[in-house]
């Protein structure tokens, strides 16, 4: 059975400055003022996409003090690109099938 690509996940993840952010936090788990230091985004700016990451289950908090910090759930991502994987599959199987019919 196919499965579908998570649109919502790919909506999510299809803003350039929450792209930046998944791939800053999948190298280390930053605070949202290394976070601002590193996008040159504005911290309210941030604050909202880090909010949309976590909502969609992206990313994890943890208080330490007056900080946040953020990491990335490698699972969701990994989950994503399991799909793609399956979808890239089914490409190839229908390409090998269609070559055995191909019109003469």
């Amino acid at each position: 059975m196919l499965m579908s690509v998570d649109t919502d996940l790919l909506r999510v993840l299809a803003d350039p400055l929450r792209l930046q952010i998944v791939t800053l936090l999948a190298r280390e788990t930053l605070c949202t003022t290394h976070l601002v230091e590193e996008t040159g985004a504005r911290q309210t700016n941030l604050s909202n996409h880090l909010k949309v990451l976590r909502d969609a289950g992206v990313v994890d908090t943890e208080p330490c003090g007056r900080f946040t910090y953020y990491r990335l759930k490698p699972d969701v991502i990994a989950s994503l690109a399991g799909q793609f994987a399956e979808l890239a599959e089914t490409a190839r199987a229908t390409a090998a099938a269609d070559k055995k019919r191909a019109c003469p």
